[in-house]
């Protein structure tokens, strides 16, 4: 295995991504911390922070490299907790050029900062892979509950899916030019886990993306875990959603949520209210389905059309 001109020994490896600079021609490196065992078995990839401000992602590879879980039997385990270290920086989801960097994958040698930044992961780093677990929050105001993202029919991600634990599976469309497109395009299998919202971080989340990237090594049989997987809570029940949507704000004004993220609701239950901030009028805002929320906007301050309220619409029980 050879990563960045460098041959990766067996053990503890750490380099350091270095492509972009800012204008002060100050280098800003991206540390790709690898884990390799002697026994032979397959490459793991987990990386957070591809939107700088999405630092739920961040922590949950922090603590598995803090406890060491990312150090396997057999085959290797790449981590890369901030890969857009320029957004994490200042706080914001995009690259230095403005360009989204989930946006221009697989990239080119010559494009812009984030198009180049991107072909050298795919040049680097991703063909000696076999899994990722690509780590996410919601966006803005937007606090997902803790989920998984796999591609329709695909049994294989949908089997490890389903041994990451999350309460909520979502078959969702790839989006155009992601790292997830471009990695399941290479034949790589995918997990995106989505759980919390930008500039926050939420133990809950934190908890479950760690546990879920331990039972997916364990079940990969990279390291046993067993004992760490007997303590954990696998009583959650799992659903499959197959289709979703938005509800959104009729009018503009100060938005309050009634019904907490994750539970089940029914078609005209009052989720919440809008109101304006003179006491003159409020509207209540009513489910039109049955289904569960999996996403909810913690905005105060809404505009007419908003999301409010991502629910799904079409799911069955694992």
């Amino acid at each position: 295995m050879r990563i960045l001109n460098t041959d990766i020994s067996y053990g503890s490896t750490v380099l350091n991504l270095d492509i972009a600079k800012l204008f002060t021609r100050t280098s800003l490196d991206v540390p790709v911390i690898i884990e390799r065992s002697k026994k032979a078995g397959p490459t793991l990839l987990l990386i957070a922070g591809i939107h700088g401000n999405e630092v739920n992602g961040v922590e949950i590879v922090r603590q598995i490299i803090k406890s060491q879980y990312n150090v396997p039997q057999c085959g290797t385990v790449i981590c890369i907790p901030v890969v857009n270290v320029f957004g994490f920086l200042n706080q914001d989801r995009k690259f230095p050029d403005g360009r989204d960097l989930n946006r221009v994958f697989p990239g080119t040698k010559q494009g812009s900062l984030a198009s180049r930044f991107a072909y050298h992961i795919m040049q680097e780093i991703i063909p000696h892979i076999d899994y990722c677990i690509d780590f996410h929050t919601g966006g803005a105001s937007r606090f997902n509950y803790a989920q998984v993202r796999i591609d329709k029919n695909d049994k294989e991600s949908l089997d490890l899916a389903k041994t990451f634990g999350a309460r909520f599976i979502i078959e969702s469309k790839n989006r155009d030019k992601t790292i997830r497109e471009a990695m399941i395009k290479l034949g790589k299998k995918v997990v995106l886990f989505e759980g919390g919202k930008s500039l926050h971080l939420d133990k809950h989340v934190t908890q479950e993306g760690i546990s879920g990237t331990i039972k997916i090594m364990h079940y990969l049989g990279m390291r046993n875990y067993s004992a760490e997987i007997a303590e954990m809570n696998l009583d959650t029940k799992q659903f499959l959603i197959k289709k979703s949507v938005w509800l959104r704000a009729n009018f503009s004004g100060m938005y309050r949520r009634f019904v907490s993220i994750g539970r089940a609701i029914k078609d005209k239950q009052v989720l919440g209210s809008i109101s304006d901030p003179y006491g003159e009028f409020e509207k209540p805002v009513k489910s039109k389905y049955n289904g569960f929320i999996i996403c909810s906007n913690h905005s105060p301050l809404v505009n007419q059309g908003d999301a409010l309220i991502h629910v799904s619409t079409q799911h069955e029980e694992l």
